[in-house]
């Protein structure tokens, strides 16, 4: 089993996800060496987003600033829960070509986390065909990882 303590913790602004937050939030403190990077995937844009006129840079910049606020909120919490700085890390990116699941389980995967955080969300029968149900993704792919979803 990976270290436990090197966490990826996916948040996307909802209230599940806040949650989630505060529950890594309430474990730093018994964290030894552990590490927590807060990953927030984006969706492509729509279809109609292309037709109306819109470009792919002003979209990616758009969400990104928007991931970005998520990240320093969620940041913002664990310090002040007495994650040291130097243990927390970043990363906002769109699921070009992919669900966001797939994406998630690919940083886990690319970081080698021992534990995966997320808030679960109710999505609707398309939005899960589109999008991908991230706790159901982590509930069926856990393997040599452990997955943490928070209602």
């Amino acid at each position: 089993m990976k270290n436990w303590q090197k966490i990826l913790l996916a948040v996307d602004g909802s209230e599940t996800s806040a949650r989630a937050v505060q529950y890594v939030c309430n474990i730093a403190p018994l964290l030894d060496k552990g590490e927590v990077c807060v990953l927030n995937v984006y969706p492509p844009p729509p279809p109609h987003f292309y037709t109306e006129g819109g470009r792919l840079n002003e979209y990616q910049a758009m969400r990104e600033a928007r991931g970005k606020e998520m990240l320093d909120s969620a940041v913002g919490l664990l310090l002040e829960a007495g994650q040291p700085e130097s243990r927390i890390s970043r990363r906002v990116c769109m699921a070009e070509g992919h669900t966001i699941s797939e994406v998630v389980l690919q940083v886990q995967a690319e970081g080698d986390f021992g534990t995966v955080v997320a808030g679960k969300r109710g999505v609707s029968k398309a939005e899960e065909f589109l999008f991908g149900s991230i706790s159901n993704a982590l509930a069926r792919h856990c393997k040599n990882f452990t997955s943490w979803i928070v209602g």
